[in-house]
């Protein structure tokens, strides 16, 4: 079951502007051009079935507290920044509202299970070749 894309409520997104960490020089001592972006899942819009599966999600971003929290940095403008930031938020809820095609089992074919065979034959002359022969010279 795939859902249609899934646009998170902006009155349910917090963003604030931060200063922007590392190089840069004045620019990035003077102007929040950072963007820290909150999405509380608990308390949000979303379908239930999407709520549960962002919270099981192993991600570094969600917290214990069922909090995604996203800090865009890469550009040097804020609204680059947020605009970054609301569309890896995008991508992250409907990461989760497609449903991974169900693997099909399938057996060895007649001639994969040949070629394993004779490479294992192959394998183990050559080991058998390596002996030490004990010759009886007497």
């Amino acid at each position: 079951m795939n859902l249609p894309e899934l646009y998170p409520a902006p009155d349910e997104i917090t963003l604030t502007a931060v200063r922007a960490q590392g190089a840069g020089g004045q620019n990035v001592n003077k102007v929040s051009s950072a963007i820290h972006l909150r999405y509380d899942v608990k308390a949000s819009s979303l379908p239930e079935v999407i709520k549960a599966r962002l919270l099981r999600l192993r991600d570094h971003r969600i917290t214990k507290d069922g909090v995604i929290i996203i800090k865009a940095q890469l550009h040097r403008s804020q609204e680059l920044n947020r605009a970054d930031a609301l569309a890896r938020l995008h991508e992250l809820v409907n990461s989760v509202a497609r449903i991974p095609a169900a693997r099909i089992a399938t057996k060895p074919t007649k001639g994969s299970k040949l070629r394993r065979l004779e490479g294992k034959r192959h394998h183990a002359e050559r080991k058998a070749l390596r002996r030490h022969v004990v010759s009886s010279m007497d």
